[in-house]
């Protein structure tokens, strides 16, 4: 039997195969909870604006870097992109969109553990993870990244939630889309707060809830307007307490690394 990393490197491999080798449609169809970022438009573009501010002239790691979506965007700010994956085939073609953009010779792809980073203390200015924490045990995962971000640095992770339990029966009858690991650890607020062993600063945020309904409308006319509908009512009931933690996706930041993990 493989074990989990093996099992993540399979999975993510044989999704890359798929996507060089189906059409569009045969894609959607095979992997079809990628049809629900058609609703990220809020997280997406502040991930997208907070890279524009703080990546330029920065030494940034995409951290589980997939096929080099978030790296080309980071490039496009003005960093300068390691990106590293358990992935194979992903690493590769994450290489080739950088370079095949103008990219290659300011960026570099490697494939590495996540949980085990082969670069120096205090290297990274920045450090992107955008849905990946979930494939990942965070209680090394977390102490990896305070070791490379450097004092000054700060990370951001764009995560899905764990507490929505119709999103939850949606993720236990489509396992097929997912490793049996990351099905089973969606991060929750457990996980933010272990962070706090690593960081001083923690910051979060939350999005789409009500906008999720917008989903099935997202070929048709009124998707714009019903999207911009029910992200006006996720920007008041976001706001409430045990609402938010319902929220499909979170946004938190990790500043001020500590030199000492508490005990």
């Amino acid at each position: 039997m493989l074990d989990r990393k093996e099992q993540e490197a399979k999975f993510h491999n044989q999704r890359e195969q798929d996507r060089l080798q189906l059409d569009e449609k045969e894609f959607q169809k095979k992997y079809a909870n990628k049809r629900f970022y058609a609703v990220a438009r809020k997280s997406s573009a502040y991930l997208n604006d907070w890279m524009d501010q703080n990546c330029k002239g920065k030494a940034v790691l995409d951290y589980c870097c997939g096929t080099g979506g978030v790296s080309l965007e980071l490039a496009q700010h003005g960093a300068y992109v390691y990106g590293i994956d358990i992935s194979e085939e992903s690493v590769r073609s994450a290489a080739n969109r950088l370079a095949d953009a103008g990219y290659g010779e300011k960026s570099q792809f490697k494939v590495m553990d996540a949980e085990k980073l082969q670069f120096e203390n205090n290297f990274f200015d920045v450090i992107v993870c955008s849905g990946v924490l979930h494939h990942l045990d965070v209680t090394k995962a977390f102490p990896e990244l305070s070791r490379v971000l450097k004092p000054n640095g700060q990370i951001i992770c764009l995560e899905s939630l764990g507490y929505n339990p119709v999103i939850n029966l949606y993720r236990k009858k489509t396992l097929h889309l997912r490793t049996a690991w990351e099905a089973e650890h969606i991060l929750t607020m457990r996980e933010v707060n272990l962070a706090k062993n690593y960081f001083n600063k923690v910051d979060v945020n939350f999005y789409n809830l009500f906008s999720i309904l917008a989903v099935p409308f997202r070929n048709s006319f009124i998707f714009k307007p019903l999207l911009t509908l029910l992200e006006g009512i996720d920007a008041i009931a976001l706001r409430i307490p045990f609402v938010k933690l319902m929220a499909w996706q979170m946004i938190f930041e990790l500043k001020e690394p500590k030199q000492k993990v508490e005990g």
